[in-house]
């Protein structure tokens, strides 16, 4: 059997959280070169028993590989980490958690240091890190060049999803995305409070919750047709006047059964504040205009 001999992409990583261990166990067991560093030393104690060789300094890490890619706590970290440290000529990725604005702001850092730059939103909790089929993956922005010279590296911790050369693009993505989970968490929140102190097990009522939550989900591809087109009346189903109309069941349900309806609340007052501007006939789209500053 022929050997594989295409030479692996060697790695430096700069922090040591619980991703950005799994990011660096998995390329390790891939037969990536990976140097590490992290504020705290133990951390990389294991990883040194795995393979990794360990950098004394952040600046010492950077300058033993081209791609650098950095998994700090937050924006402020990736400046103190790297302000002592020499990015002429490197490739930087950045998987940090930030705003749009700071990724902007992150890219335009790196390029007044002669640095390439890509941002990066991982939609993956540690465990689905090295797990295809868990569904892991990451979203990138920035450099296009630089994502598809580098591509096969990145996608062996998680799956790739570039959305664009505007580097505050896969923040945005990745905030969206957390948001309408955030937002659905709130609804089922809601949903077990109903039950909360009623005989009824919560386990009986997840897989309903569930599947019920899956059924609905397609709903955002009519939202996002109706968007582009302008058109909030198309393919309606349940109505706006209607579903405002419905409300009051829900706020009364929720005053019987002893639950705040805070989570509730300004949802509903966003539909009758759409309501009252004559769009009766609507989808719930319109309510996304009245977000939107």
């Amino acid at each position: 059997m022929a050997q594989n001999t295409v030479e692996k992409t060697s790695i430096t990583l700069l922090g040591l959280g619980a991703m950005g261990t799994a990011l660096a166990r998995t390329w390790l067991a891939a037969g990536h070169r990976l140097t590490v560093w992290n504020r705290t030393p133990g951390r990389a104690t294991a990883l040194a028993a795995e393979g990794a060789r360990v950098a004394d300094s952040a600046a010492e890490a950077v300058a033993a590989n081209a791609l650098v890619v950095v998994c700090l706590l937050d924006d402020a970290s990736v400046d103190e980490v790297l302000a002592a440290t020499d990015l002429a000529g490197r490739d930087l990725v950045n998987l940090t958690t930030s705003t749009p604005a700071q990724a902007r702001a992150r890219a335009e850092w790196a390029r007044e240091r002669g640095a390439r730059y890509l941002d990066g939103g991982i939609m993956a909790v540690p465990p689905m890190i090295g797990v295809p089929e868990a569904g892991g993956y990451v979203f990138y922005s920035g450099s296009r060049e630089l994502f598809e010279r580098y591509q096969e590296t990145l996608r062996v911790p998680a799956g790739t999803t570039y959305v664009g050369e505007d580097a505050g693009f896969a923040a945005l993505h990745d905030v969206a995305l957390l948001s309408a989970m955030y937002g659905m968490f709130a609804g089922a929140a809601h949903a077990f409070a109903l039950i909360r102190r009623e005989d009824i097990d919560p386990a009986s009522l997840a897989p309903l919750l569930a599947d019920w939550l899956v059924a609905m989900a397609p709903a955002v591809h009519q939202t996002a047709d109706q968007l582009r087109s302008g058109d909030y009346t198309k393919g309606v189903v349940s109505n706006l006047a209607m579903q405002v109309a419905g409300t009051p069941t829900f706020l009364s349900t929720a005053e019987e059964q002893g639950v705040s309806p805070e989570l509730l609340s300004p949802y509903f007052a966003l539909m009758r504040r759409r309501l009252a501007e004559g769009s009766g006939e609507e989808d719930l789209t319109g309510v996304i205009d009245l977000l939107v500053r």
